[in-house]
């Protein structure tokens, strides 16, 4: 949930290719957890909520593939044979997830700090990810496809919507699937996210969220229909003191859609 932790891209930095050119990028957002990149790692850190996040979002995203791709669940490296994309990886907590579950993995982020975070860790575990400091437009420009591409707490952060979906259907193959997650525009969102993990609680940066940016499953479902994408299936993601964060019924303050092309 910690969306802007997690949520933050860029274009590539060349001489003739600067990322705050690209329709969807927010450079402010950008520096911002740019700034946090070195804590990124740490479970009791900026991004706490993340790490506590992050073990229910692999098995919601390793499901969703194994039922998408018909893929055997019992091996290990569930996902291998799959090219996968994570868009706005930050530091790598959901990239590397993908990776030790077989797939072959892109991971593109706003900050080089991010990026720079990211490839160190991974080089540290020993697993082998393409991190790159690169936009959704110019790597779909690139001509590019991926199978499985993930979306986690970003819409809430873009810039440019329509630029950036339009930027994703180009990204998916034929029959690939995107996973989308989000927090919903709702006063539970607003209680829970704002009030009480920024002010109350301090468990996500003051300034992470602007709960106005915030989409709800309709809207982002409309959007994602006129990117040309077919949504599929939406599920909640909740918090509760006796189970913590687990998915079901309610999206009122967070939730997943998948959609394919």
């Amino acid at each position: 949930m910690a969306a802007g932790c997690e949520g933050r891209y860029t274009g590539l930095m060349t001489a003739s290719s600067d990322p705050r050119n690209d329709n969807s990028i927010s450079p402010a957002e950008a520096e911002f957890f740019g700034n946090l990149a070195e804590d990124w790692w740490n479970p009791k850190g900026s991004s706490a909520m993340l790490h506590k996040i992050t073990p229910v979002r692999s098995a919601y995203i390793r499901d969703v593939a194994l039922a998408h791709f018909g893929l055997e669940a019992r091996s290990r490296q569930s996902l291998a044979g799959l090219r996968a994309l994570d868009i706005g990886c930050g530091a790598g907590l959901q990239a590397e997830p993908l990776a030790r579950m077989g797939a072959q993995v892109t991971a593109i982020d706003a900050a080089e700090q991010n990026i720079a975070v990211a490839r160190f860790h991974a080089e540290g575990q020993g697993l082998t990810i393409d991190y790159r400091c690169q936009s959704v437009e110019s790597l779909a420009a690139d001509g590019d496809q991926f199978s499985l591409i993930t979306v986690l707490e970003v819409m809430e952060h873009v810039a440019g919507r329509e630029s950036f979906l339009a930027g994703i259907a180009k990204l998916l193959a034929p029959g690939g699937l995107v996973i989308f997650s989000t927090p919903n525009r709702t006063p539970a969102s607003w209680a829970v996210l704002i009030a009480g993990a920024e002010i109350i609680l301090r468990t996500i940066p003051r300034g992470a969220h602007d709960w106005q940016r915030f989409m709800t499953p309709d809207e982002l479902s409309e959007a994602l229909v006129h990117a040309g994408l077919k949504p599929l299936e939406t599920r909640g993601l909740s918090w509760s003191a006796a189970q913590g964060f687990h998915l079901g019924t309610d999206s009122s303050l967070d939730y997943f859609i998948t959609a394919t092309r």
